[in-house]
């Protein structure tokens, strides 16, 4: 016989239906000018803008960004084998050991050891020869750097509707962007401008830097219906002692810590798994849903997400699942646009002891 799941327990109850115009294929013009649902405790929604988070937050509050860089980690070219070839696209995972990297290859079924494959971009060129398959991943030895000839790696629902191109280089990339590894954005931090900074800095609103390399794992879906027999991917990141210094002083003055994005979130968590903020760097797996118990934030700043997702069982878990449908309802009623490129919200859970 089979239990019944409880409620947040179950794949079904993170589903909704997106209209497919309602998924952004370009950013806001400027960048704080993207929409911004705001949902505290108890209250109704606000319909506001990014630029207005110096009215939003309080003097005493801190920001807390994810600093990690995007790599242009998609790469097109041709596949060689003897007299045949064809067309083959890399996603770059990870450099291990140095020169060989891991990669989803499209379409993996036709790679095989000992092909070559050869890439162009921009009067640039490199060359790399397979050296294993596992499924959709390949291992892959490059004679050149494949940055050289990469594009922005854009999430799948984008790159359905249209090819990576040069302005999605800025854009795809946030204004505070530092140490390279990630293969998809920090999305939420993509809505800062230099001029938000300096306004939020003048408001008493001060800024703190994580790191976490956001992996493709992030965009591959949920296959099960127990939350509890899911296995979340690995992803690498740091929080130095100055940063928890900072949280730490903040949290003593009365202020609070909003983190910009999931990403930050869940390496700030990672470090505070004990119950309280640590240094941390290494490697996490951490899967916030509804359950969890937060030791480190006290808001969210992100944008909208995927149906079935980790992600929005995050969101859940730091809001409640009522809270949760009802904020992506009023997000799809008044037009708000989704997804990376998308509009953000600004999110308060109700008090804890």
């Amino acid at each position: 016989m089979t239990a019944t799941l409880g409620e947040g327990e179950s794949l079904d109850d993170y589903d909704f239906t997106l209209p497919d115009g309602a998924i952004a294929l370009r950013p806001a013009v400027p960048r704080d000018a993207a929409r911004l649902l705001v949902s505290r405790p108890s209250d109704g929604f606000e319909d506001r803008h990014v630029r207005d988070l110096p009215s939003l937050l309080r003097p005493g509050d801190r920001l807390v960004v994810n600093d990690s860089r995007v790599v242009p980690a998609r790469l097109v070219g041709t596949r060689v084998r003897g007299d045949a070839s064809s067309k083959v696209e890399l996603t770059l995972l990870a450099e291990d050991p140095p020169g060989t990297w891991r990669a989803f290859a499209k379409p993996a079924k036709r790679i095989a050891p000992g092909d070559r494959l050869t890439f162009t971009e921009g009067g640039r060129h490199a060359a790399a020869e397979v050296v294993s398959r596992d499924g959709p991943e390949v291992r892959v030895q490059f004679e050149d750097d494949p940055f050289a000839v990469g594009s922005m790696p854009l999430p799948p629902y984008i790159a359905a509707k249209r090819a990576p191109d040069a302005q999605d280089m800025d854009d795809y990339q946030t204004v505070y962007a530092d140490p390279a590894g990630s293969v998809a954005a920090p999305t939420a931090g993509l809505h800062f401008t230099e001029r938000l900074l300096a306004e939020l800095a003048a408001s008493g609103i001060s800024l703190s830097r994580v790191t976490l390399h956001v992996g493709a794992g992030t965009f591959l879906p949920v296959k099960v219906e127990r939350l509890d027999e899911h296995e979340m991917h690995a992803e690498t990141g740091t929080v130095t002692a100055a940063t928890v210094a900072e949280i730490a002083a903040t949290k003593a003055a009365g202020g609070r810590v909003i983190a910009v994005g999931t990403t930050a979130l869940r390496i700030l968590e990672s470090a505070a798994q004990s119950g309280t903020l640590a240094p941390f760097e290494g490697e996490t797996r951490i899967f916030i849903r509804p359950g969890f118990r937060f030791n480190a934030v006290d808001g969210l700043m992100t944008n909208f997400h995927l149906p079935r997702s980790t992600l929005m069982m995050l969101v859940a878990a730091l809001v409640g699942l009522p809270r949760m449908h009802a904020i992506y309802a009023h997000a799809l009623a008044e037009g708000y646009r989704f997804y990376s490129y998308g509009d953000a919200s600004l999110l308060f859970p109700d008090p804890r002891p």
